[in-house]
Protein backbone atom coordinates (compact mmCIF):
# COMPACT_ATOMS: atom_id res chain seq x y z
CA UNK A 1 0.00 0.00 0.00
CA UNK A 2 1.45 3.73 -0.95
CA UNK A 3 2.41 5.59 2.42
CA UNK A 4 1.69 9.47 2.95
CA UNK A 5 3.01 11.46 6.07
CA UNK A 6 1.48 13.96 7.51
CA UNK A 7 2.01 16.61 9.97
CA UNK A 8 -0.52 16.81 12.06
CA UNK A 9 -1.35 20.33 13.22
CA UNK A 10 -4.33 22.48 14.43
CA UNK A 11 -5.48 23.54 10.66
CA UNK A 12 -9.37 22.80 10.38
CA UNK A 13 -9.08 20.96 6.80
CA UNK A 14 -6.79 18.70 7.99
CA UNK A 15 -8.70 15.90 8.71
CA UNK A 16 -10.92 15.87 5.76
CA UNK A 17 -7.68 15.67 3.69
CA UNK A 18 -6.78 12.52 5.72
CA UNK A 19 -10.00 11.51 5.28
CA UNK A 20 -9.49 11.95 1.20
CA UNK A 21 -6.12 10.61 1.21
CA UNK A 22 -7.55 7.02 2.99
CA UNK A 23 -10.54 7.14 0.38
CA UNK A 24 -7.34 6.76 -2.19
CA UNK A 25 -5.99 4.10 -0.91
CA UNK A 26 -3.30 5.78 0.68
CA UNK A 27 -2.10 4.39 4.66
CA UNK A 28 -1.65 7.84 6.76
CA UNK A 29 1.35 8.22 9.26
CA UNK A 30 0.83 11.08 11.10
CA UNK A 31 3.39 13.24 12.86
CA UNK A 32 2.64 15.05 15.99
CA UNK A 33 5.46 16.60 17.48
CA UNK A 34 5.21 19.93 18.26
CA UNK A 35 7.29 22.65 15.70
CA UNK A 36 9.23 25.08 17.80
CA UNK A 37 10.18 27.39 15.20
CA UNK A 38 8.97 26.67 11.73
CA UNK A 39 12.43 27.10 10.01
CA UNK A 40 14.86 25.82 12.96
CA UNK A 41 13.85 23.19 15.04
CA UNK A 42 16.75 20.35 15.54
CA UNK A 43 14.67 17.91 17.73
CA UNK A 44 11.74 18.14 15.17
CA UNK A 45 14.04 17.63 12.39
CA UNK A 46 15.42 14.98 13.87
CA UNK A 47 12.29 13.03 14.22
CA UNK A 48 11.64 13.62 10.42
CA UNK A 49 14.61 12.39 9.45
CA UNK A 50 14.31 9.51 11.09
CA UNK A 51 10.96 8.68 9.97
CA UNK A 52 11.81 9.19 6.34
CA UNK A 53 14.75 6.80 6.45
CA UNK A 54 13.26 4.23 7.96
CA UNK A 55 9.91 3.67 6.05
CA UNK A 56 9.48 4.29 1.65
CA UNK A 57 6.55 7.31 1.64
CA UNK A 58 5.03 8.78 -1.69
CA UNK A 59 5.68 11.67 -0.34
CA UNK A 60 5.61 14.37 3.21
CA UNK A 61 2.11 16.25 3.24
CA UNK A 62 1.49 19.83 5.00
CA UNK A 63 -1.17 21.89 5.44
CA UNK A 64 0.15 24.90 4.93
CA UNK A 65 4.10 25.39 3.88
CA UNK A 66 7.17 24.65 6.43
CA UNK A 67 10.14 25.30 5.39
CA UNK A 68 11.85 23.13 8.13
CA UNK A 69 9.97 20.39 6.50
CA UNK A 70 11.28 21.30 3.25
CA UNK A 71 14.44 21.39 4.26
CA UNK A 72 14.77 17.52 5.17
CA UNK A 73 12.93 16.68 2.48
CA UNK A 74 15.24 17.74 -0.02
CA UNK A 75 18.04 16.46 2.51
CA UNK A 76 16.56 12.66 2.34
CA UNK A 77 15.47 13.55 -1.50
CA UNK A 78 11.30 12.94 -1.12
CA UNK A 79 8.66 15.37 -1.95
CA UNK A 80 6.98 17.21 -0.14
CA UNK A 81 3.79 18.54 -0.79
CA UNK A 82 1.76 21.53 0.74
CA UNK A 83 -1.63 22.98 0.09
CA UNK A 84 -1.84 26.15 1.60
CA UNK A 85 -5.00 27.78 3.75
CA UNK A 86 -3.90 31.20 4.59
CA UNK A 87 -1.94 33.89 2.77
CA UNK A 88 0.38 35.08 2.51
CA UNK A 89 2.68 32.65 4.43
CA UNK A 90 5.79 34.18 5.45
CA UNK A 91 7.14 30.71 5.90
CA UNK A 92 7.05 30.32 1.89
CA UNK A 93 9.24 33.51 1.81
CA UNK A 94 12.35 31.34 2.44
CA UNK A 95 15.48 29.97 0.17
CA UNK A 96 13.46 26.40 0.60
CA UNK A 97 10.62 27.18 -1.80
CA UNK A 98 12.93 26.88 -5.03
CA UNK A 99 13.89 22.90 -4.33
CA UNK A 100 13.11 20.96 -6.89
CA UNK A 101 11.68 18.45 -4.07
CA UNK A 102 8.82 20.65 -3.23
CA UNK A 103 5.09 20.67 -5.21
CA UNK A 104 3.22 23.92 -3.12
CA UNK A 105 -0.71 24.11 -4.09
CA UNK A 106 -1.69 27.71 -3.09
CA UNK A 107 -5.63 28.90 -3.13
CA UNK A 108 -4.59 32.09 -3.86
CA UNK A 109 -3.56 33.22 -7.64
CA UNK A 110 -2.11 36.14 -6.55
CA UNK A 111 0.07 34.09 -4.35
CA UNK A 112 0.89 31.85 -7.12
CA UNK A 113 1.72 34.93 -10.00
CA UNK A 114 4.01 36.22 -7.26
CA UNK A 115 6.07 32.87 -6.53
CA UNK A 116 6.02 32.29 -9.86
CA UNK A 117 7.30 35.76 -10.88
CA UNK A 118 10.58 34.84 -8.42
CA UNK A 119 11.27 31.77 -10.28
CA UNK A 120 9.34 29.04 -8.09
CA UNK A 121 9.05 26.67 -10.86
CA UNK A 122 7.01 23.74 -8.51
CA UNK A 123 3.95 25.64 -7.63
CA UNK A 124 -0.38 25.17 -8.42
CA UNK A 125 -3.01 26.57 -8.18
CA UNK A 126 -5.78 24.58 -6.14
CA UNK A 127 -8.36 26.17 -4.23
CA UNK A 128 -10.16 25.29 -1.10
CA UNK A 129 -13.00 22.99 -0.86
CA UNK A 130 -15.89 21.36 1.64
CA UNK A 131 -17.16 18.39 2.60
CA UNK A 132 -20.83 18.87 2.06
CA UNK A 133 -21.22 14.83 2.42
CA UNK A 134 -19.83 15.05 6.32
CA UNK A 135 -21.67 18.31 7.21
CA UNK A 136 -25.25 16.68 5.43
CA UNK A 137 -24.82 13.94 7.51
CA UNK A 138 -24.05 15.54 11.06
CA UNK A 139 -27.36 18.23 9.92
CA UNK A 140 -29.56 15.07 9.19
CA UNK A 141 -28.46 13.82 12.62
CA UNK A 142 -28.88 16.62 14.90
CA UNK A 143 -32.31 17.85 13.03
CA UNK A 144 -32.92 21.77 12.94
CA UNK A 145 -31.62 23.08 16.35
CA UNK A 146 -33.31 26.60 17.43
CA UNK A 147 -30.45 27.40 19.89
CA UNK A 148 -28.36 28.16 16.71
CA UNK A 149 -31.02 30.19 14.81
CA UNK A 150 -30.12 33.52 13.85
CA UNK A 151 -31.06 36.82 11.38
CA UNK A 152 -27.40 37.66 10.98
CA UNK A 153 -24.56 36.05 12.27
CA UNK A 154 -20.56 35.97 11.62
CA UNK A 155 -18.38 33.47 12.75
CA UNK A 156 -14.85 34.82 13.33
CA UNK A 157 -12.01 36.79 15.41
CA UNK A 158 -12.13 40.53 15.64
CA UNK A 159 -8.83 40.42 15.77
CA UNK A 160 -8.83 42.97 18.34
CA UNK A 161 -4.98 41.48 19.89
CA UNK A 162 -3.19 42.84 16.95
CA UNK A 163 0.59 44.38 16.86
CA UNK A 164 -0.62 47.35 15.15
CA UNK A 165 -2.52 48.85 19.13
CA UNK A 166 0.91 47.57 20.69
CA UNK A 167 3.14 49.58 18.99
CA UNK A 168 1.16 52.36 17.89
CA UNK A 169 2.37 55.06 20.18
CA UNK A 170 6.04 54.29 19.21
CA UNK A 171 5.14 55.60 15.90
CA UNK A 172 6.05 59.37 14.83
CA UNK A 173 2.73 61.51 14.43
CA UNK A 174 3.52 61.02 10.94
CA UNK A 175 3.62 57.68 10.58
CA UNK A 176 0.55 57.20 12.74
CA UNK A 177 -1.28 60.07 10.49
CA UNK A 178 0.01 57.98 6.93
CA UNK A 179 -0.93 54.54 8.39
CA UNK A 180 -4.73 55.56 9.49
CA UNK A 181 -5.50 56.95 6.02
CA UNK A 182 -4.11 54.17 4.38
CA UNK A 183 -5.98 51.78 6.96
CA UNK A 184 -9.41 53.91 6.59
CA UNK A 185 -9.22 53.56 2.57
CA UNK A 186 -8.57 50.20 2.84
CA UNK A 187 -10.89 49.56 5.46
CA UNK A 188 -13.92 50.41 3.06
CA UNK A 189 -12.28 48.70 0.08
CA UNK A 190 -13.45 44.87 -1.00
CA UNK A 191 -12.19 43.41 -3.98
CA UNK A 192 -7.96 45.03 -3.75
CA UNK A 193 -5.51 45.76 -1.40
CA UNK A 194 -3.32 48.54 -0.96
CA UNK A 195 -1.46 48.35 2.25
CA UNK A 196 1.85 46.91 0.63
CA UNK A 197 1.73 48.98 -2.33
CA UNK A 198 1.22 52.34 0.25
CA UNK A 199 4.85 51.14 2.16
CA UNK A 200 7.25 53.38 -0.13
CA UNK A 201 10.84 53.33 0.27
CA UNK A 202 10.80 56.70 2.65
CA UNK A 203 8.06 55.60 4.62
CA UNK A 204 9.95 52.13 5.31
CA UNK A 205 13.27 54.06 6.04
CA UNK A 206 11.39 56.04 8.91
CA UNK A 207 9.43 52.74 9.77
CA UNK A 208 12.31 50.36 10.12
CA UNK A 209 13.83 53.09 12.59
CA UNK A 210 10.79 51.88 15.49
CA UNK A 211 9.64 48.44 14.18
CA UNK A 212 12.60 45.34 14.70
CA UNK A 213 12.03 43.38 11.60
CA UNK A 214 12.68 39.83 13.31
CA UNK A 215 13.60 36.30 11.12
CA UNK A 216 13.31 33.35 12.42
CA UNK A 217 15.90 32.22 9.77
CA UNK A 218 19.14 33.79 7.79
CA UNK A 219 17.07 31.93 4.73
CA UNK A 220 14.19 33.96 5.10
CA UNK A 221 13.48 36.79 2.74
CA UNK A 222 10.30 38.20 4.00
CA UNK A 223 10.68 41.97 3.93
CA UNK A 224 9.98 44.65 6.06
CA UNK A 225 7.35 45.88 3.91
CA UNK A 226 5.70 42.20 3.69
CA UNK A 227 5.55 41.65 7.57
CA UNK A 228 4.50 44.87 8.66
CA UNK A 229 1.45 44.98 6.13
CA UNK A 230 0.30 41.37 6.68
CA UNK A 231 0.97 40.90 10.66
CA UNK A 232 0.90 44.40 11.16
CA UNK A 233 -1.66 46.85 9.12
CA UNK A 234 -3.58 43.79 7.63
CA UNK A 235 -5.15 42.63 11.03
CA UNK A 236 -5.65 45.93 12.32
CA UNK A 237 -7.91 46.66 9.10
CA UNK A 238 -9.97 43.26 9.41
CA UNK A 239 -10.50 44.62 13.52
CA UNK A 240 -11.57 47.92 11.67
CA UNK A 241 -13.49 46.25 8.66
CA UNK A 242 -15.47 43.99 11.07
CA UNK A 243 -16.71 46.30 14.35
CA UNK A 244 -17.85 48.83 12.08
CA UNK A 245 -19.81 46.72 9.85
CA UNK A 246 -21.12 44.74 12.78
CA UNK A 247 -21.99 47.89 14.62
CA UNK A 248 -23.90 49.19 11.66
CA UNK A 249 -25.60 45.92 11.04
CA UNK A 250 -26.68 46.32 14.43
CA UNK A 251 -28.18 48.98 14.47
CA UNK A 252 -30.71 47.99 12.20
CA UNK A 253 -30.93 44.12 13.31
CA UNK A 254 -30.52 41.19 15.03
CA UNK A 255 -26.96 40.20 14.65
CA UNK A 256 -25.16 37.35 16.27
CA UNK A 257 -21.46 36.98 16.69
CA UNK A 258 -19.67 33.63 17.64
CA UNK A 259 -16.29 34.49 18.69
CA UNK A 260 -13.57 34.76 21.12
CA UNK A 261 -12.83 38.07 21.13
CA UNK A 262 -13.72 41.08 23.34
CA UNK A 263 -16.81 42.56 22.38
CA UNK A 264 -17.17 45.42 24.41
CA UNK A 265 -17.19 47.92 21.84
CA UNK A 266 -20.23 45.59 19.87
CA UNK A 267 -23.06 46.56 22.77
CA UNK A 268 -25.90 46.29 19.96
CA UNK A 269 -24.51 42.61 18.75
CA UNK A 270 -25.62 39.14 21.03
CA UNK A 271 -22.24 37.40 21.81
CA UNK A 272 -22.88 33.80 21.32
CA UNK A 273 -19.49 32.56 22.67
CA UNK A 274 -17.31 30.67 20.39
CA UNK A 275 -18.05 27.61 18.08
CA UNK A 276 -16.49 24.23 17.96
CA UNK A 277 -15.66 23.46 14.13
CA UNK A 278 -17.09 20.18 13.69
CA UNK A 279 -20.11 20.19 15.39
CA UNK A 280 -21.68 23.08 16.34
CA UNK A 281 -19.73 26.02 13.42
CA UNK A 282 -22.00 24.19 10.71
CA UNK A 283 -25.21 23.83 12.93
CA UNK A 284 -24.82 28.21 12.68
CA UNK A 285 -23.99 28.03 9.24
CA UNK A 286 -27.07 25.94 8.13
CA UNK A 287 -29.36 27.72 10.38
CA UNK A 288 -28.69 31.48 10.06
CA UNK A 289 -30.78 33.86 7.59
CA UNK A 290 -27.87 35.30 6.26
CA UNK A 291 -23.91 34.23 7.53
CA UNK A 292 -21.59 37.30 6.84
CA UNK A 293 -17.70 36.74 5.58
CA UNK A 294 -15.19 39.24 6.06
CA UNK A 295 -12.10 38.23 3.85
CA UNK A 296 -8.93 39.55 5.95
CA UNK A 297 -7.03 41.71 3.33
CA UNK A 298 -3.88 39.97 3.61
CA UNK A 299 -6.23 37.61 1.29
CA UNK A 300 -5.73 39.06 -1.70
CA UNK A 301 -7.87 37.21 -4.40
CA UNK A 302 -8.92 33.82 -3.30
CA UNK A 303 -11.55 32.50 -1.68
CA UNK A 304 -11.70 32.02 1.88
CA UNK A 305 -12.08 28.79 3.88
CA UNK A 306 -15.25 30.39 5.85
CA UNK A 307 -16.99 30.76 2.33
CA UNK A 308 -16.60 27.35 1.41
CA UNK A 309 -17.83 25.71 4.75
CA UNK A 310 -21.05 28.27 4.58
CA UNK A 311 -21.89 27.28 1.49
CA UNK A 312 -21.10 23.56 2.48
CA UNK A 313 -23.68 23.74 4.93
CA UNK A 314 -26.70 24.88 2.95
CA UNK A 315 -26.12 28.49 4.79
CA UNK A 316 -26.79 31.72 2.75
CA UNK A 317 -23.77 33.45 2.12
CA UNK A 318 -23.20 37.31 1.99
CA UNK A 319 -19.39 37.71 1.49
CA UNK A 320 -17.30 40.77 0.97
CA UNK A 321 -16.44 40.24 -3.35
CA UNK A 322 -12.78 38.49 -3.88
CA UNK A 323 -11.56 38.74 -7.49
CA UNK A 324 -11.92 35.17 -7.65
CA UNK A 325 -15.36 34.40 -6.48
CA UNK A 326 -16.82 34.90 -10.01
CA UNK A 327 -14.40 32.23 -11.62
CA UNK A 328 -16.50 29.81 -9.08
CA UNK A 329 -19.38 31.06 -8.21
CA UNK A 330 -22.38 33.11 -10.07
CA UNK A 331 -23.36 36.51 -8.10
CA UNK A 332 -27.40 36.07 -6.91
CA UNK A 333 -27.31 32.09 -8.06
CA UNK A 334 -24.93 30.84 -5.88
CA UNK A 335 -23.87 33.51 -3.25
CA UNK A 336 -24.14 37.74 -3.00
CA UNK A 337 -21.69 39.73 -2.74
CA UNK A 338 -20.96 43.38 -1.08
CA UNK A 339 -19.00 45.86 -2.18
CA UNK A 340 -19.09 48.91 0.52
CA UNK A 341 -20.29 48.75 3.91
CA UNK A 342 -23.52 50.17 2.99
CA UNK A 343 -23.67 47.64 0.03
CA UNK A 344 -23.43 45.10 2.80
CA UNK A 345 -26.44 46.63 4.80
CA UNK A 346 -28.80 47.41 2.30
CA UNK A 347 -28.44 43.80 0.93
CA UNK A 348 -28.88 42.32 4.79
CA UNK A 349 -32.16 44.24 4.78
CA UNK A 350 -33.04 42.84 1.27
CA UNK A 351 -32.68 39.27 1.76
CA UNK A 352 -33.95 39.36 5.36
CA UNK A 353 -37.17 40.42 4.06
CA UNK A 354 -37.16 37.39 0.52
CA UNK A 355 -37.12 34.61 1.93
CA UNK A 356 -37.57 32.21 -1.04
CA UNK A 357 -35.10 34.09 -3.03
CA UNK A 358 -32.01 33.53 -0.02
CA UNK A 359 -33.56 29.98 0.50
CA UNK A 360 -33.34 29.39 -3.34
CA UNK A 361 -29.56 30.80 -3.21
CA UNK A 362 -28.74 28.68 -0.26
CA UNK A 363 -29.63 25.32 -2.29
CA UNK A 364 -27.74 26.47 -5.39
CA UNK A 365 -24.58 27.49 -3.51
CA UNK A 366 -24.74 23.65 -1.89
CA UNK A 367 -25.12 22.28 -4.76
CA UNK A 368 -22.88 23.32 -6.60
CA UNK A 369 -19.78 23.33 -4.02
CA UNK A 370 -21.48 19.53 -3.55
CA UNK A 371 -20.91 18.52 -6.92
CA UNK A 372 -17.98 20.50 -8.45
CA UNK A 373 -15.74 21.64 -5.13
CA UNK A 374 -15.74 18.75 -2.76
CA UNK A 375 -12.13 16.93 -1.65
CA UNK A 376 -12.48 14.26 -3.95
CA UNK A 377 -12.60 16.46 -6.45
CA UNK A 378 -9.60 18.26 -5.16
CA UNK A 379 -7.18 15.80 -4.20
CA UNK A 380 -8.07 13.77 -7.43
CA UNK A 381 -6.55 17.17 -9.24
CA UNK A 382 -4.06 17.81 -6.74
CA UNK A 383 -2.79 13.84 -7.50
CA UNK A 384 -3.48 14.66 -11.49
CA UNK A 385 -0.79 17.30 -10.87
CA UNK A 386 1.87 15.32 -9.27
CA UNK A 387 1.71 12.52 -11.88
CA UNK A 388 2.90 14.96 -14.60
CA UNK A 389 5.79 16.96 -12.10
Amino acid sequence: MKKILMYRWRAYNYLDIKKTFEKMGYEITELWQHLENYDVDEAFAKQLREELRAQAYEFVFTVNYFALIAEVCHEVGIRYVSWTCDNPLISMYHESVFYDTNRIFTFDETNLREFQAMGVKHIYYLPLAVDTDRIDAMLAEYGRQEAYANEVAFVGSLYERNSYDRMEGQLTEYLRGYFDGIMEVQSDLYGSNILEPSLTPDILEELSEHYELEKSSEKSFSDLGLIFSTTTLGFKVAQIQRIRALQELSKRYAVSLYSNSDTSMLPLVQYRGGVEYWTEMPQVFHNTKVNLNFTIPNIKSGIPLRMWDVLGCGGFLLSNFQAETPRFFKEGEHLVSFYSRDDMIEKVGFYLEHDTERQRIAKNGHDLVQKLHNYDVRMAEMMEVLSRN
